[in-house]
């Protein structure tokens, strides 16, 4: 499986690929299950292993680590898992 960080640059620098519908899943402390947001709703740093600011329904910007990220959708498919 490729890195999380990889995956982002894909995203964010592959015209075609990046073309999809993207969702990242991350566990949030104080939610029960994990969120999911659309990547057009998180903001990638400029470097990918800085994470993603994700602007939550409150409208607070959350720093979200790359560790809490963990399962990204295109399409509504699963195509990447933190297995650990």
């Amino acid at each position: 499986m490729i890195p999380i960080q990889e995956l982002l640059s894909r995203i964010r620098w592959d015209p075609d690929y990046g073309a999809a519908r993207f969702e990242v899943a991350y566990l949030d402390h104080g939610e029960p299950h994990l969120v999911r947001v659309p990547v057009g709703q998180a903001e990638l740093g400029e470097h990918p292993s800085q994470g993603l600011n994700v602007t939550g329904i409150d409208g607070i910007v959350h720093a979200i680590p790359l560790h809490r990220i963990k399962a990204v959708y295109r399409n509504g498919r699963l195509v990447w898992e933190r297995t650990h």
